[in-house]
C-alpha cells in the first residue's frame, strides 16, 4: 500500500506542521500505512489547498487552514478552486479559542469590561499579522457582533503584536493561547477571555466570552483533515475512522494541548457544519471590505 502523503501548507516548525507530525505516526499506526509530512508553503496555505484540490489519487490529503476551507474564494483574488466542490472533509484535527488580550496599563479592566469597552469613544486600537490573517478577521467579526470601537493596525507577526500590547501602543490583540501563556502565567501579559469555550484546559481560570455574557460571540481557529475528489467512499470512510482512533488517544491530546491545541472530533459531519458557520460569519464581512482582498 501506498503511503499516506499529507500535506501542509505550512514551513517546517509551524503550528501546523506540529500538528500534522503529532498526528502522523499514530495516524499510519491506525491505518497500516506510513503517512509521510510533506510541507508545501506559500500564499498563507494557498499552495496546499490548490495541490490537494486538483490532486487526482487517493493516497493524498492535506491539513488545511480554517480560511481555505470556507472564505478563501472572497479573500483571494486568484484562489484556484473552490472549496465545497473540490475539497471533501474528512474531520478536524485540532482547534483553539483565541485569547483575547489587553495591554497591561488600559485603564477600562473591570469585571463588566465588555460592557464599558462598548461604551468608549473611538480611539481604541487592536493589533494582528495583518489584514486578512485569521487574528485579523476574526477581531472584526467580534467588533461586528459588540460594537467595540477598534481600530486596527497591522504588524509583520504575533510577536510584534505582543511587544505592542506590553508597549501600549495597542490595547487588545486576539493570540493563540500557546503564544502567550509564558507571559500571562507570570501577570504580565492580561487575559480578558477566550474567544470560545475549552479556553480554561489552555490557560486554566480564564473564562470564554459566552459566560462572560457577551452573546453569539463564540469563534475559534482550526486546522482540518481534507481529501481530494478522486478518493473512493470506502477510502475517505477508512481515513476517517483512523483520523478519529487517533484523536481518541491520551498521548495524542496531551501533545495537542502542550502545543496549545484542542482534539477534533475528526467526524466529516461536524467539520462540514464548521464550514457553514464560519463562511457565514467572515463572508459578509469581506463582502463589505474588498479592500482586504488578498493578491
Amino acid at each position: 500500500m501506498r503511503p499516506l502523503r499529507l500535506v501542509v501548507g505550512f514551513p517546517s516548525g509551524s503550528s501546523a506542521d506540529e500538528i500534522a507530525r503529532t498526528l502522523a505516526d499514530p495516524l499510519a499506526a491506525a491505518l497500516g500505512q506510513p503517512v509521510l509530512v510533506d510541507n508545501r508553503p506559500g500564499y498563507g496555505g494557498l499552495l496546499a489547498a490548490r495541490l490537494i484540490a486538483h490532486s487526482d489519487d487517493d493516497h493524498t490529503a492535506a491539513l488545511l487552514l480554517n480560511l481555505q476551507l470556507t472564505v478563501a474564494p472572497w479573500l483571494h483574488a486568484e484562489v484556484g478552486y473552490d472549496p465545497a466542490r473540490d475539497l471533501v472533509p474528512v474531520g478536524v484535527a485540532a482547534s483553539t479559542p483565541l485569547a483575547l488580550c489587553a495591554s497591561p496599563d488600559v485603564s477600562w479592566r473591570s469585571p463588566a469590561w465588555w460592557r464599558s469597552l462598548a461604551k468608549l469613544a473611538d480611539g481604541l486600537r487592536y493589533g494582528s499579522p495583518g489584514v486578512g490573517t485569521p487574528f485579523h478577521l476574526a477581531m472584526e467579526w467580534l467588533k461586528a457582533q459588540t460594537g467595540w470601537p477598534l481600530e486596527h493596525v497591522a504588524y509583520p507577526g504575533n510577536p510584534q503584536v505582543i511587544n505592542a500590547l506590553l508597549n501600549g501602543e495597542v490595547q487588545l490583540a486576539l493570540l493563540p493561547p500557546a503564544l502567550v501563556a509564558p507571559l500571562w502565567r507570570v501577570a504580565k501579559l492580561p487575559v480578558l477571555a477566550g474567544t470560545a469555550p475549552g479556553i480554561g484546559a489552555l490557560l486554566p481560570g480564564v473564562l470564554d466570552l459566552q459566560r462572560l455574557g457577551v452573546i453569539n460571540a463564540a469563534y475559534d481557529h482550526w486546522y482540518a483533515l481534507v481529501a481530494g475528489r478522486a478518493w473512493s467512499a470506502a477510502a475517505l470512510l477508512r481515513l476517517g475512522r483512523a483520523l478519529r482512533q487517533t484523536l481518541r488517544q491520551p498521548a495524542v491530546q496531551a501533545a495537542l494541548q502542550r502545543q496549545g491545541w484542542l482534539p477534533g472530533l475528526g467526524d466529516s459531519a461536524a467539520l462540514q457544519r464548521r464550514m457553514a458557520l464560519l463562511t457565514q460569519q467572515l463572508r459578509p464581512l469581506l463582502e463589505r471590505h474588498p479592500s482586504w482582498r488578498l493578491p
